[in-house]
This record gives C-alpha cells, sequence and structure tokens, in this order.
C-alpha cells in the first residue's frame, strides 16, 4: 500500500483521524517516552495544577496528526518533515480528539506538501492547530 504521490494532492484536500484518549495511552506514552510529570500521572498532585486534573501529554495528542499524515494524507511511504504546533486547551482523559489535515500548499518541483493541521475535542474546541511539510511517497 503506497500514499498519494504528489500528482494526487489537490489544495483544499482534507482527510482526519478520530480517537479517544484513555487513562492507558497516557500512561503507555508516559512509558515510552519517560515524561512523567506529575500532570499527567499523578491525580493528587495533578489537582492542583491550573488543568484541576490530569491531562494528555501534548505530543500525544499531536502523534494523532502523524496517523493522518502517515495513513491517510498522504498515506503510506509519507516522510514527515517538520510541523509548527500550538497548544491551546489541554486534552482531558476521555476526550474524543478529532485530528484533521488540509493541504495548502504544493510544492511540486520539492515534492513537498504543506498542511494545516488541527485538533479538536468532541465539544469542538481547538486544542492543538499548526502546519505541517510532508515529502509524499514518489
Amino acid at each position: 500500500m503506497i500514499g498519494l504521490k504528489i500528482n494526487e494532492i489537490e489544495l483544499g484536500q482534507k482527510a482526519y483521524f478520530q480517537k479517544t484518549i484513555t487513562e492507558t495511552d497516557v500512561y503507555l506514552y508516559s512509558g515510552i517516552t519517560g515524561d512523567l510529570n506529575p500532570a499527567h500521572i499523578n491525580q493528587v498532585e495533578a489537582e492542583n495544577s491550573i488543568f484541576k486534573g490530569r491531562i494528555a501529554h501534548g505530543m500525544l495528542t499531536a502523534g494523532l496528526i502523524s496517523a493522518v499524515l502517515g495513513m491517510k494524507l498522504p498515506g503510506p511511504g509519507t516522510i514527515y518533515l517538520k510541523q509548527d504546533i500550538k497548544f491551546t486547551a489541554p486534552v482531558k482523559f476521555g476526550d474524543t480528539i478529532k485530528a484533521e489535515v488540509e493541504v495548502i500548499e504544493i510544492i511540486n518541483e520539492r515534492n513537498r506538501v504543506k498542511l494545516k493541521t488541527e485538533c479538536k475535542n468532541q465539544n469542538g474546541q481547538t486544542v492543538l492547530i499548526g502546519i505541517a511539510e510532508v515529502m509524499p511517497p514518489k
């Protein structure tokens, strides 16, 4: 299976991936990365934070964008080159996050595509915005 080649991609094209973030997801991510920040794994300490409870890692949320780019648009074979991210709201355990990408620029001569990236929770609140640059498969 191979993703879309640059000549198969159009401006405005969109794709998304959606997932409910669980406590297990957060603990697995903590173990894999070594990020054991109490904001993610210690309920008592997290209750005293500005978030009033545990939240998911921002980069766990950003990883959902990688799923869209690597599996849907452009898809398998895509090389993820760059990502600018702004985290705009916390993701809490049980939130369902929709990661969506939209093609905003196609650079044919360099085989590059720029995409607007955005994650929203089940209430439609934006939790992450940014711009990605990828190299679609040849």
